[in-house]
């Protein structure tokens, strides 16, 4: 919802309109009620397109794909999609422009089970970025499919 895209948004909005969206945004709290973790990735996958790992792994092949990886640096020492860039999901807002400044890239993310990358997806989406999919399943799902890691 609405509180979602402010506090993601907040750097690029000057002042002035942060103040004015601030008093929209306590307002809209009142009214709408606090949404549990899964409530969030649920609506957060209504928003975004998922591929299948085995799709995911076809794109890969194909190229022209980002993979991303929104996992905890530590996670993506111990094993990755080839060739995938690592932005934990807590810094995707503050390093995805710098790293992925077209924001017409074809990007899959991915996460290790699915649903931090459902949300850094649906973030993304929200900044802007037009050509976003998330990978149902996660890092789990494609090193269980056996296929290729780094």
């Amino acid at each position: 919802g609405g509180v979602m895209k402010i506090k993601r948004s907040y750097i690029l909005i000057p002042a002035v309109v942060l103040s004015l969206i601030i008093v929209g945004c306590a307002s809209q709290k009142a009214s709408q009620k606090a949404m549990t973790t899964e409530e969030m990735v649920a609506e957060a996958k209504e928003s975004i397109c998922e591929v299948t790992v085995s799709e995911a792994k076809e794109l890969l092949d194909k190229g022209g794909y980002l993979f991303l990886d929104c996992r905890e640096p530590k996670e993506y020492k111990m094993g990755h999609i080839p060739g995938a860039v690592n932005i934990p999901r807590g810094l995707l807002e503050f390093k995805i422009v710098n790293k992925v400044p077209d924001k017409n890239t074809n990007i899959v993310m991915y996460c290790k089970k699915g649903s931090r990358g459902c949300l850094a997806a649906c973030t993304l989406c929200q900044m802007g970025y037009e050509n976003v999919m998330n990978m149902d399943g996660g890092w789990l799902a494609w090193e269980k499919a056996g296929y290729p890691v780094e």
